[in-house]
């Protein structure tokens, strides 16, 4: 009985092996083909850069528009301040304003708040190493309850009034595509910066191209 079932287990295995071996030969015969199959459709450049929108940090993507402080903080009280606080560091939304970590001697309340909401430890403006990633970031993601609802002109607005409450514009400064990427963070020289050399390769690339043309 033993050796009869240990035949079957035999022949078994040995017809999976000649099975496999055929797939194998089956599919490398026919690998040319396969790899000729139209899968999926090929994107045009005008469905590209509907989604491409990611904002680098010398500006490249940024929207034409203009927003300044006094525009900005109007807009925050009515859409922001629910989730963010009144000076953006209340909670219970991320931090806004300010350095990150526990303690600050101009907010001495700030450890209590962290208490409560562990978000708070970390800032947008004491972590983040560009502003036109808080351009991105509106843009794309705010307000929570209606994402990408925002114009062009809404999201410069509150992009000036969240740099306006860190304290790295005054409050006549009117934001655009060109004066957004030259305001420096605090974090920036804290930070590693990986978008230098691609920014400068892709710089490269784009004089090469209109050369050859």
């Amino acid at each position: 009985m033993f050796i009869s079932n240990l035949r079957r287990q035999r022949y078994a295995s040995c017809i999976l092996l000649i099975i496999s071996i055929i797939s194998i030969e089956v599919y490398a015969d026919d690998s040319t083909s396969i790899s000729k199959m139209n899968l999926g459709q090929v994107l045009t450049q005008s469905e590209i850069e509907k989604y491409s929108i990611t904002i680098y940090p010398d500006g490249k993507h940024l929207s034409k528009g203009h927003g300044s402080v006094a525009q900005g903080r109007e807009l925050y009280n009515s859409q922001c301040q629910m989730c963010h606080g009144e000076g953006g560091i209340e909670g219970p939304a991320a931090r806004l304003a300010g350095t990150n970590g526990w303690l600050s001697f101009s907010d001495p309340f700030r450890i209590l708040r962290i208490k409560e909401y562990p978000v708070l430890l970390i800032s947008v403006g004491g972590m983040w190493p560009y502003a036109t990633s808080i351009y991105d970031y509106i843009r794309r993601a705010m307000p929570h309850y209606a994402p990408k609802s925002l114009t062009n002109n809404q999201v410069y607005e509150l992009t000036a009034y969240i740099l306006y409450l860190n304290e790295l514009i005054d409050e006549n400064v009117r934001l655009d595509e060109t004066s957004l990427p030259s305001i420096k963070m605090p974090s920036h020289d804290l930070s590693v910066d990986a978008w230098a050399n691609y920014i400068e390769t892709a710089k490269i690339n784009e004089s090469t191209q209109n050369t050859d043309h």
